[in-house]
């Protein structure tokens, strides 16, 4: 009987330890399952964030040339960098933007913002 015991026991033990650990390691791939799709869903925003940026930036050019507060040679400049900028976004996107390619491309914008503003303001009429 001791030696039934000794076998039955330790048995029993692991046979609980299964069985409360089981549970745990399916909650935790639940939540995992879960912030993977939270962090697909932030991929989405700042993908539309940048896209609606860029698309706002192309047509503040548009509309700056347009009401002749640049020249056309400023414009056509200020183009040229907001199309590098779309290209060098379609490349990050491949593969979804991380933080670090978001924060790369939000400051290209933003440069090409304040060129954009210190063009109107130059009036010039000439780039740079």
């Amino acid at each position: 009987m001791r030696n039934l015991t000794k076998i039955i026991a330790p048995t029993l033990v692991a046979a609980l330890g299964l069985a409360v650990a089981a549970p745990a390691s399916a909650h935790d791939t639940h939540r995992y399952q879960s912030q993977r799709h939270d962090s697909a869903r932030h991929t989405a925003v700042r993908n539309a964030s940048i896209r609606g940026d860029i698309n706002d930036l192309r047509r503040d050019i548009d509309r700056a040339a347009a009401r002749r507060a640049i020249s056309q040679r400023e414009a056509h400049g200020l183009r040229r960098e907001a199309a590098n900028i779309q290209r060098l976004y379609a490349s990050y996107a491949r593969n979804g933007l991380s933080p670090r390619e978001m924060r790369t491309l939000q400051r290209k914008v933003d440069r090409v913002h304040v060129a954009l503003r210190m063009e109107r303001r130059d009036r010039d009429g000439r780039r740079g």
